[in-house]
């Protein structure tokens, strides 16, 4: 027969706890079987009055609020806060009864001012350390790359900005210098809502778009996130890479034995860099720029003595040390009786001169070594592609990444220190049952197969029900 439900109802009492109502495999419930926030009020202890004032609100709830919203994708703290009024995952997440009544989304909003991007940035590090205790990261094979995050600013709010003064009582010189502007690529637009973010763009054939870029290391084992940071969108990753892997290595405690970029990343002073720093450096090289017919690859040199030979055997004289290298030039009266000069010289030269950086000898190692790449390079090399890159696509995708929740450098570092704390924490409790046969001391026993004594079966199988 037709069944029928009375939809009234009167009351609700509930005995029990309100995990008691949530499926075992929801993402909160899972999180928390490996989540450990018992450090974190002596960690914020010092932020606060111990005597005097309103007791403020529990910093794990607060936490718990904040990651329970990235880790569903629900980054804005007034619709975290209305949806929390209804998710009964949420509540128990964070600690909050049906009876309780949730704070004002505004409270979160202080609680990151006061803490600062610092101590997300500490929250952040401690998850990467429990995936390194747990066994699933372990810092000697990393990907790294970056990617462009939009501002949260509309188009409306962009203005031009003049590096020339265009004020002058000359005209036409204000036109000449508005026009160089252009010419030489100071003439951008600027956001006065937000001065943090810079017009930047992923790709030739698209607009500029005001952003900020995200720096990230991952780990190749399972994925996990070993730093992260944020600069603005026009910094060039070449930049930041080295900091940012001395940052893995002080995070994990393990030295870094092999680093895999993109060519975003192929300079010599990055080579160099990991050559110093003895790592084995996997990034395809840049195909040299040609602007004149005798490129600097004709040129030889010989970094033992510190000397460049032209393509005709003469010696060019080094010059005055710069930033990032030294200049080498060659004697007029040789490139007059050269046959090649009519297509060495650039216009209005009477000598070539090259630039050799200071790191040119590891670039050309690494070309050489492109070359040669074994199928085990090549291997590590593809997984960059969905390790490294599919941490951005997941952040953005599952976890509001693609755009800034708020404004500013500082709000942008705690989203993607947020960001990047949620994916750890899905990495860690995936893997909870090689946690737990870890803590266990039985790792080693299922990786070689053998049978289980008598006396740890119950823990096998208490194990086997909890990490359902």
């Amino acid at each position: 027969m037709l069944g029928h439900k009375e939809r009234d109802q009167g009351e609700l009492f509930i005995t029990g706890s309100l995990r008691q109502l949530l499926p075992d495999d929801h993402i909160l419930v899972r999180v928390d079987r490996v989540l450990d926030l018992a450090w974190l009020r002596a960690e914020v202890a010092d932020l606060y009055c111990a005597d005097n004032g309103r007791p403020g609100i529990d910093p794990e709830a607060a936490l718990r609020l904040m990651l329970a919203g990235f880790l569903l994708g629900i980054v804005h703290d007034r619709r975290l806060l209305r949806e929390a009024q209804v998710n009964l995952a949420i509540r128990w997440f964070a600690g909050y009864g049906l009876h309780e009544a949730l704070p004002d989304h505004s409270t979160l909003t202080r609680i990151r001012s006061r803490w600062g991007a610092e101590r997300f940035q500490r929250i952040f590090q401690r998850t990467v350390q429990a995936c390194v205790s747990a066994g699933i990261a372990k810092g000697e094979v990393v990907h790294v790359d970056a990617s462009l995050i939009r501002a949260d600013v509309s188009w409306e709010s962009l203005v031009a900005e003049h590096v020339e003064a265009v004020a002058e009582s000359n005209s036409d010189a204000a036109a000449l210098a508005e026009r160089n502007a252009k010419q030489t690529g100071r003439y951008k637009k600027v956001c006065p809502t937000d001065p943090d973010a810079t017009m930047a763009t992923n790709a030739r054939n698209r607009r500029l778009e005001p952003a900020y870029k995200q720096h990230a290391v991952v780990d190749d084992v399972r994925g996990v996130v070993l730093d992260v940071e944020v600069t603005t969108g026009e910094l060039n990753e070449g930049q930041v890479i080295l900091a940012r892997l001395d940052a893995t290595a002080a995070t994990t405690g393990q030295a870094i034995v092999t680093a895999t970029a993109d060519a975003g990343y192929a300079y010599a002073k990055v080579y160099g860099g990991l050559e110093r720093r003895g790592i084995d450096p996997l990034i395809p090289t840049k195909a040299e720029p040609i602007r004149s017919a005798v490129p600097l690859r004709r040129f030889r040199y010989d970094a033992r003595h510190n000397i460049v030979t032209c393509p005709r055997g003469k010696i060019l004289t080094p010059g005055k040390v710069q930033k990032h290298g030294r200049f080498f030039v060659a004697r007029s009266r040789d490139c007059r009786s050269c046959s090649l000069a009519k297509l060495c010289l650039p216009r209005g030269r009477s000598a070539r001169a090259v630039m050799i950086s200071a790191d040119y000898p590891a670039l050309l190692r690494a070309r050489r070594r492109r070359e040669r790449w074994s199928a085990e390079d090549q291997r590590l090399y593809q997984r960059h592609r969905w390790r490294s890159e599919g941490f951005h696509g997941e952040a953005k995708t599952w976890h509001g990444l693609a755009r800034a929740v708020r404004r500013g450098l500082a709000n942008m570092r705690i989203q993607a220190f947020l960001t990047a704390a949620a994916v750890n924490l899905k990495r860690l409790a995936a893997s909870l049952w090689r946690v737990l046969l870890h803590f266990l001391g039985l790792l080693d026993l299922v990786r070689t197969g053998e049978e289980p004594a008598r006396s740890v079966r119950p823990a096998l199988a208490l194990i086997a029900i909890v990490g359902r």
